[in-house]
């Protein structure tokens, strides 16, 4: 009977790690539809002061969208990691775009403490469902797309994304 319990928690264990590492891994966006990206770029959601921004105004640029919330702990730590990408790539036709997952009162605490130069924009709940038509099946946080400067999902990442990923992706759009 032991053995039996010990054999199936191995195989409990292995299936939990297989479905990390798939959800973790780095997918090429081919099962997005064109019209994933331009429900996105269609999309209005207010900036941190309250004003209603159009993400299509970035339309032409290089899109780095990163879905995060303020309670998530891998966003939190990727975000200084963003800040620092967006300054790199500023004047490269890249622009950095962060969507939250929660109300704007939570995003102003937290983006007073961490200071962000590129737009925040407070999507609250609804936006998983935006993340999710761009590829996030499981809903999850963090999440990041990389959109071409002619619309199209060029990389997509559930999960923390490192600087290396990031500018691997950028640099496969040169």
């Amino acid at each position: 009977m032991a053995k039996r319990i010990v054999i199936l928690l191995i195989l409990a264990l292995a299936g939990l790690a297989a479905g990390f590492w798939f959800g973790q891994r780095n997918e090429q966006p081919t099962s997005v539809p064109d019209a994933a990206v331009a429900q996105l770029l269609a999309t209005r959601l207010p900036d941190l002061s309250g004003n209603e921004q159009a993400v299509s105004q970035w339309r032409g640029k290089t899109l780095v969208v990163n879905f995060w919330a303020p309670w998530c702990g891998p966003c939190v730590e990727e975000m200084p990691d963003l800040q620092a990408l967006a300054t790199e790539f500023g004047g490269k036709n890249v622009q950095f775009v962060g969507i939250g997952i929660d109300s704007a009162q939570n995003m102003i605490a937290f983006e007073q403490k961490v200071k962000v130069n590129y737009p925040l924009l407070v999507a609250g709940y609804a936006g998983t469902d935006l993340a999710r038509v761009l590829g996030d099946k499981a809903g999850a946080l963090p999440f990041t797309v990389v959109i071409d400067p002619q619309g199209r999902l060029h990389y997509k990442k559930l999960g923390r994304v490192t600087p290396d990923e990031v500018r691997s992706a950028l640099k496969a759009l040169r």
